[in-house]
Parts: C-alpha cells; structure tokens; sequence
C-alpha cells in the first residue's frame, strides 16, 4: 500500500463522509501551479484551491511577509487590539473596488461570512428583509449561505428548513433558454406575486458565476439590476468571492459592467492562501450595523491579512490583471480548436482567465456531466487536476494560478487535449459498438 493509499484508508475512518473530496492525493509540497503527492509524483493545478491561488501556491512575497509577521504577533482579536495592517488593507480595498464615493470595510474569515455579513449589513441599512439571489448561484454553506444558493445538490439537500424571506429568479443564460428579458420579468413578477419590491433589503449575484457554471451576467442585465436596484431603494451586492482579483482579467469583474455595486464581497484569492474575507461598500451603509453587530473572533487574522497586503503588492508588480487576459485568451483559443474533434463541447466562455467548457451530448442540447467526469478523470491521469461545475455538472472551469510559467501552461494544454480527445473517442467507439449490437 502507497502513502496515498494509506492515508485514505485512514481518511475514511476519521472524516465525516459529507466533506466531499475530489482525489485521492495527499500533497508532499507545491509551488505556483504545480503540486508533488507523498509518492513525489507531480500535478499541474488548475483547481487553484477553488479559485484561492491566483497568486500560486506559496508565492516569496506572501510567504516572506507572513514570516514577517510571524515574528510580530499571530492574534490578538481585532475587537481587543486593532493592529495597522488591518487599516491599511481596508485603505487599500476602499481605494480599489469600484466606485468613488467614500467607502469602508470589515474582514471576516470565509466566503460565506462575507455573505453572511453584506446581508446583515443590507438589512440594517434599510430596515428591510427580503433577499433576491439568482439560479444556479453558490454563495457558501452557511444557512443562509444555502437559502441564497440556488443549486440543491448538493449543497442543499436535507438540510432545510432555511431562513425566510430569501427568493430566487433565473439567471440569464441564453444557452439554456433563458434571455435578459426572462430574467427581468420573472424579477417584475416577482414582486407581483411574492414580495414588495419596498420590503427587499438586497438583490445579490456574482458577475460571473462560479459554482453555478462561469456564466457571465450580461451587461444590460447589470444595468438594468442597478437601476432597478435605485428605483425601489434596493442594495445591490456583488459576490465577487471567486470572481475577484485579476481572475476576469480586471481587478473586479464588476469594472467590465460601468455598473458600481452598493456592497461587494471578497475572499479567496484576497490572501494566497490564507482565510480572509472582506465587505466593502458605502460608508453611510457600513455604518449602519452597532459596534459589536459585526466581527468575529479571527476575522482579519494579522497572518491572513499581511498575505492580503503581498497579494495587491504582487498583483500590480507581475501585471496579473494583463496576464489573465493572456492565459484567458489562449485557453479559448485552444478549446475552439478543438470542437471539431469534440462534438461534445457546446460552449466555450468567460471574462480573462475565469474560463470555462460546456459539455452536451453531440447535435442536441442535452447536458452531458458524465462526458465532463470523463474529461476530468483522464485529466488526472496525466497529472493535471481540473474542477467541475455548473447545475448539471457538465461543465469544466479553470482556476490556474495567473503566475503560471508559459511553459508549465502548455504542457497542462497538452494534456488537456488528451484528455478531451481520448474521451471522444471512447463515445465514439462505444457510439459503434452500440450501433453494431442489433446486427449482431
């Protein structure tokens, strides 16, 4: 039995079976985009932690200034002693999401308190309760998390009831039947038949969805949210925790739109690594929770902080935000290549380097989830580790590290057409055996 082996075995004993774990690898060590298992056999990462490495893995300069603080102070619970690097990272995020007016923050530990905290927020900056969130969003595992979320598997299944007043529209995906116009009339009917548009706090959705399938909003869907947002005096919040950080090829997908949120959340690849989250928005709405109303007992831990601070620092020194586009556009290019070999792959898109593949079965629009586990599986074979997503599971998404060496890109391409291929071929071949059968 390998080390692999052997601590899955004790994995399995030890864990609780709803931890969903998608291999079997136990890493040794990593470095920007590549990863050694205990066995010292080498992966190339494209899952990135789930989008928290656009910085790579163990980047010097987030290493170096978390060994800095180390050597300073690891906690002292924010709400006893402030410390500066919290300021300053609030200074610094305040100055750089979108929008000029005067802005404030508060740091949290996931993604999910984030959420959780922008709709406390919401709520008490307009003394209403109604959330509105979107089909296929993920906005964590939280119950509220969950009653935002709009795709059950399996996030949601047996663990209702889930807190009220939160309602759900479609999200505009044309490629699913589902237009702008869709959307905005379910959300008009919404407040026909559900809820007082004068009762809704908040609408909140990502840019572009992460869980639910890398599905870009429209732009005049962005627009139209923000004037209705202003017409019925309703917060809108960007979920920018997988979205953010140079992954769209802006430091914020919401700087593609023109359109500027009243409250934006971060996460993931904020800190390289460490857990951090963040709420940034409005002054006057930020203000409005009490002292004590917000908070949390590692929230803006100074090691996770201290990262975040390196983050910035290496995302305008590297040209991250450019790189994205780089890496974005030679990823598409390469997957439009090969349609013609993959009958399989529907749809190719996304914002800078937050791209992703659709899988239908050849010539109809029938998801194909198992033809994207197909592509998964030979993928880690040959060492390079993708992510799935989107409500029917049939969708591939990227999540390299933006640092990643162009070499290290090309060879994780090579595989990939491997993979993509070898799967098509095998429907191919099963497709004529199956065809073959009643001759027989």
């Amino acid at each position: 039995m390998n080390q692999n082996s052997m601590w899955q075995s004790r994995k399995e004993q030890a864990t609780a079976r709803g931890v969903g774990v998608l291999t079997q690898i136990y890493p040794e060590r990593a470095e920007n985009a590549e990863l050694w298992d205990l066995e010292g056999k080498r992966y190339i990462d494209f899952s990135g932690g789930i989008g928290v490495l656009n910085t790579g893995h163990r980047h010097p300069k987030v290493i170096a200034a978390v060994e800095a603080q180390l050597k300073k102070f690891t906690h002292t619970c924010y709400q006893v002693f402030p410390n500066t690097g919290y300021v300053e990272l609030a200074e610094k995020l305040n100055q750089l999401t979108p929008g000029t007016f005067a802005k404030k923050t508060a740091f949290f530990s996931t993604g999910a308190e984030a959420v959780e905290n922008a709709i406390k927020i919401a709520r008490v900056a307009t003394g209403r309760s109604g959330v509105i969130a979107f089909s296929g969003a993920f906005h964590g595992r939280t119950l509220m998390g969950m009653a935002l979320t709009g795709k059950v598997a399996p996030y949601k299944v047996g663990f209702g009831p889930f807190p009220a007043d939160v309602y759900h529209a479609p999200f505009p995906v044309p490629l699913h039947g589902v237009t702008v116009k869709d959307s905005l009339q379910a959300l008009h009917y919404l407040f026909k038949a559900d809820i007082d548009p004068q009762r809704v706090a908040a609408i909140v959705l990502e840019p572009v969805q992460g869980e639910g399938g890398f599905y870009v909003a429209p732009p005049e869907f962005m627009r139209a949210l923000r004037s209705l947002c202003d017409e019925h005096g309703i917060l809108l919040i960007a979920d920018e925790i997988q979205s953010g950080f140079a992954r769209t090829g802006k430091l914020f997908a919401m700087e593609h739109y023109g359109v500027v949120p009243d409250l934006i959340t971060m996460a993931k690849s904020l800190a390289g690594g460490f857990p951090l989250s963040a709420v940034t928005g409005r002054a006057d709405i930020m203000d409005a929770a009490a002292p004590g109303g917000l908070g949390g007992t590692y929230a803006g831990h100074p090691l996770a902080v201290a990262a975040a601070l390196a983050v910035l620092a290496v995302i305008q020194e590297e040209q991250l935000v450019e790189r994205a586009n780089h890496l974005g556009e030679w990823l598409k290019r390469f997957l439009n290549d090969r349609k013609a070999r993959v009958p399989h792959i529907a749809d190719v898109r996304g914002l800078g380097a937050m791209i992703a593949v659709e899988f239908n079965q050849p010539g109809s629009h029938e998801p194909d989830a198992a033809f994207a586990k197909e592509v998964q599986a030979k993928a880690l074979e040959q060492g390079l580790v993708l992510l799935t997503c989107g409500v029917y599971f049939n969708v591939i998404r990227f999540l390299m590290p933006l640092t990643i060496q162009d070499e290290v890109f090309a060879e994780a391409l090579q595989k990939l057409a491997h993979a993509l291929e070898s799967a098509a071929q095998g429907r191919q071949m099963q497709a004529a055996v199956a065809a073959a059968e009643p001759a027989l």
